[in-house]
């Protein structure tokens, strides 16, 4: 059977809304929707592209905690509350997984869950294990 496992980036809200960060089932990584607070000190950007950077710094730390890295991201899915974001967004998205070009959509939204998140990444990663 395949290993199931739970990771967490420290957030307050995965305990308080009962989800992981991400699933770790068997090669796959399953990465929750993630806004742009920095874990650390629960502040968030005014920016959007600040946001997109600290949601990009989250997601590799958590698949770094899988065992993998950003070059195994096969998909991205991303929300932004206005199509004013759009451009600065996938300009942060195209310098941070360029090389690794994952299928990806982005979506406009009427909002996020606090009206301070502008924009919100998923990601799917198939960890390579070595031959």
């Amino acid at each position: 059977m395949p290993e199931r496992r739970l990771i967490s980036s420290g957030s307050p809200f995965e305990k308080n809304f009962g989800y992981s960060r991400a699933v770790v089932d068997g090669d796959f990584v399953f990465i929750s929707g993630t806004t742009g607070y920095d874990y650390a000190t629960m502040t968030m950007p005014e920016d959007v592209a600040e946001q997109a950077r600290n949601i990009a710094k989250t997601i590799a730390g958590v698949l770094q905690q899988a065992g993998g890295g950003l070059a195994d991201i096969v998909r991205l899915q991303t929300f932004v509350t206005s199509s004013a974001h759009c451009e600065p967004v996938l300009k942060v998205q195209g310098e941070v997984y360029g090389a690794v070009r994952p299928a990806c959509a982005i979506y406009v939204v009427s909002g996020l869950l606090r009206p301070e998140m502008k924009v919100e990444i998923e990601a799917t990663a198939r960890l390579r294990r070595p031959a």
